[in-house]
């Protein structure tokens, strides 16, 4: 009989319990990100899932060394780059539109920004995600991307003379109480 014995089951077991405790508590900000990377709910969705079948495989090494939550966070990050150069081949376009059946959790996000990070090329979207959105310091952009700190800033400083340029047309002329908006750039 093949199986697992009393004690390698109760290894896995746990295992699977921390698995599952670790998901849940941060399966809403690995979609926030997926989200910000990939511009769309279902892929960001199939990312996540994807980065976490990865990081499940590896879990009793990944969790063995402490907090997995950088390793987790950058799953999704190098997928998402990968992605990108295989959909551009396989996207198929469809005349209509399946019904959908998801609910936005992200509404109050500003379509033209969701856009113009799309427009981004994958690194320097990762770079904005992380920095800006995940709030990590230049050094833990730079480890979980696997490049140097300098790269980082370059990338980001890059990618925010995109933004800005492609954001320009979406700049209010007042602010919400009616006073004439002034830049202090």
């Amino acid at each position: 009989m093949y199986g697992v014995s009393g004690r390698e089951g109760a290894v896995a077991d746990a295992d699977d319990a921390g698995f599952r405790e670790f998901v849940t508590r941060q399966r809403s900000a690995l979609l926030r990100t997926a989200y910000l990377l990939t511009g769309d709910h279902g892929r960001a969705e199939d990312l996540v899932q994807t980065a976490l079948l990865e990081t499940y495989r590896r879990w009793a090494r990944v969790s063995g060394r402490g907090d997995p939550t950088a390793y987790v966070r950058r799953a999704p990050v190098t997928t998402a780059t990968s992605w990108r150069r295989r959909l551009s081949s396989t996207e198929q376009v469809v005349e209509t539109l399946p019904e959908h059946g998801y609910v936005d959790h992200h509404r109050d996000r500003d379509d033209a920004v969701v856009r113009a990070l799309r427009a981004l090329p994958p690194r320097m979207r990762a770079v904005v995600v992380l920095r800006f959105y995940e709030d990590l310091t230049e050094a833990a952009t730079a480890e979980l991307l696997g490049c140097s700190v300098g790269t980082v800033k370059t990338q980001a400083s890059r990618a925010l003379a995109r933004l800005r340029t492609a954001l320009a047309d979406q700049r209010p002329t007042t602010t919400p109480g009616g006073q004439p908006w002034t830049s202090t750039t």
